[in-house]
């Protein structure tokens, strides 16, 4: 699959943000380490079937083996106990990292009904990104058929800065579909 996102990014965007946020320093320039893409099953750790059905939906969105993830303390509340699976979660890096982005801002968010654009507000303070999508069903990979119950996802940008300003900058200039508004 050809990298068309990373090749802008090393020709385009480095230059670019080299010269807006006056960086002098080549290896302060922001860049992408990993992206985290996790689901919280909720009911479904409670269905063995549910959670394979989650995991290989993930692991074929993601094109990386997804793995479970499992309560690390009981809660009452909840009715979980520690060691039951309560997640699934795969995280991305190199080339799988931006083939999924690629993939994100291209193809799958587009597909989104009624979609104004990310929300600003989902920078953490340490230059990272998270939001989150409602239905696994915008990937084009995903079969509908296939498919036991309808889950949403949280997808965490990790960057190498620690600012939220230059993450943002990054982020727009690889084509990030912001919502339209201040910043």
């Amino acid at each position: 699959m050809t990298l068309e996102l990373k090749q802008n990014y090393k020709e385009k965007v480095i230059p670019a943000l080299k010269e807006e946020l006056e960086i002098t320093n080549p290896m302060l320039i922001p860049k992408l380490e990993k992206i985290v893409v996790s689901v919280g099953a909720g009911e479904a750790s409670r269905d063995s079937k549910l959670m394979q059905n989650i995991q290989d939906t993930i692991s074929l969105i993601t094109g990386q083996h997804a793995v479970v993830t499992k309560a690390r303390k009981s809660e009452a509340g909840f009715k979980i106990r520690e060691g039951m699976p309560v997640g699934v979660k795969v995280t991305l890096r190199g080339d799988r990292m931006w083939n999924f982005l690629q993939k994100l801002i291209y193809i799958a968010l587009p597909r989104v009904k009624d979609f104004r654009g990310l929300p600003k507000s989902g920078f953490d303070g340490r230059g990272n990104y998270n939001f989150g999508l409602d239905e696994q069903l915008m990937f084009p990979e995903v079969d509908y058929d296939n498919i036991i119950k309808t889950h949403g996802m949280n997808i965490t940008i990790v960057t190498s800065t620690e600012s939220d300003k230059e993450a943002y900058k990054l982020l727009e200039q690889l084509g990030f579909p912001f919502a339209k508004g201040g910043r």
